[in-house]
């Protein structure tokens, strides 16, 4: 099986073993929070949650193709991530993206953040976000950050489906953008004239 199917395979299992931990601690599901911020109705609280992740989800995917063209920082942690989308294909990208948005999402905001809180399942979503070289420090931080914006849509609207879906966006698109684009293309001396 290929490197990203086993990753998948171990989000899937991540996922389910968290929503079966939550139900069995809390007595409820995961996919909702025991005491949002604000009191929706079922229908409101999903649809509140999904639009703030589509919007949450586009603006890092937007921030993260910003930072890349203007900072040294975000070229060097797009080469060190590259490698691991460079040996995916589209469907490979779609599954990793939607089983780690959910497996993520249930262990970080579904399981842990109403039992720890906000900040601290956010420091341990950026802790196990780590990757090795210069860039582990701002890939982690970046982690944080995007850790705690996904549990403030869980704590305010109380659905787990906004974060989920910011998730799959974010992982999506910016594998598929760690495939296709070369932040450092070679350059060529006299601009390519002598070969």
């Amino acid at each position: 099986m290929l490197r990203w199917g086993r990753f998948a395979l171990g989000y899937a299992f991540l996922g389910v073993l968290s929503a079966v931990v939550a139900v069995v601690l809390r007595s409820g599901s995961p996919f909702a929070h025991p005491t949002p911020l604000l009191s929706l109705a079922e229908p409101a609280r999903h649809t509140y949650s999904l639009m703030m992740g589509i919007t949450i989800g586009a603006l890092i995917v937007v921030s993260t193709r910003i930072t890349v063209a203007r900072f040294e920082w975000a070229r060097r942690l797009h080469s060190e991530l590259r490698p691991i989308a460079r040996a995916m294909t589209t469907p490979g990208i779609l599954v990793l993206a939607v089983l780690s948005a959910l497996g993520e999402e249930l262990l970080f905001r579904g399981l842990l953040q109403p039992w720890v809180g906000i900040v601290p399942q956010a420091l341990a979503f950026g802790f196990l976000h780590q990757v090795r070289g210069p860039s582990r420090y701002v890939w982690m931080a970046w982690a944080t950050a995007v850790g705690l914006v996904l549990g403030a849509i869980f704590q305010i609207t109380g659905s787990l489906l906004g974060p989920i879906m910011a998730h799959a966006v974010v992982n999506g698109l910016n594998l598929a953008y760690l495939k296709s684009h070369d932040p450092e293309p070679t350059r060529r001396a006299l601009g390519g004239l002598l070969g």
